[in-house]
């Protein structure tokens, strides 16, 4: 008799669709209430004077950062921070349209270096984020991927 690992359900495509358009409403309704803070050096500032207020980070990398040693390290301590103050983590595969939805050059648009996408807070300006319906199932999405032994799931932003 052989031991196997238990099957485990991974994120349905289905699933992931329904949190990619719940992330888009919630970067609309964030950046009308500017509420968000873009880049790893401004999210780390953030987090040291107001964790509390953060309800979601976003981890952006494309194929080419994953190679970057240094943005995997910073990633690893982002999400141990998360983890420590219950901010839930998404990780999401296409900066390019992280950029759109934030309304950024992306790369090569211009003169002005590109923003430093890899890192994106959204904090709440409601007591609860019960209050917003596309936040409470992103929530649920991370809540549910942990159930699944999957601590940062990623998602994908669909295409206009």
């Amino acid at each position: 008799m052989t031991l196997e690992e238990p099957d485990r359900p991974r994120c349905s495509r289905a699933r992931m669709e329904t949190a990619g358009s719940a992330l888009q409403e919630v970067l609309s309704k964030a950046l009308s209430q500017r509420s968000v803070t873009v880049g790893v050096y401004e999210a780390a500032k953030l987090l040291n004077v107001d964790a509390e207020r953060v309800v979601l980070c976003l981890l952006a990398a494309d194929e080419e950062d994953a190679r970057d040693v240094a943005l995997q390290i910073h990633f690893t301590l982002l999400q141990a921070f998360c983890c420590e103050n219950d901010i839930s983590i998404l990780r999401v595969s296409n900066p390019a349209r992280l950029a759109e939805l934030l309304r950024l050059p992306g790369p090569g648009a211009g003169a002005d270096p590109p923003a430093d996408l890899h890192c994106v807070l959204v904090t709440n300006p409601y007591a609860s984020q019960w209050k917003d319906p596309a936040l409470s199932q992103l929530m649920c999405f991370c809540r549910e991927s942990r159930y699944m032994d999957q601590w940062v799931p990623v998602v994908n932003l669909p295409e206009r």
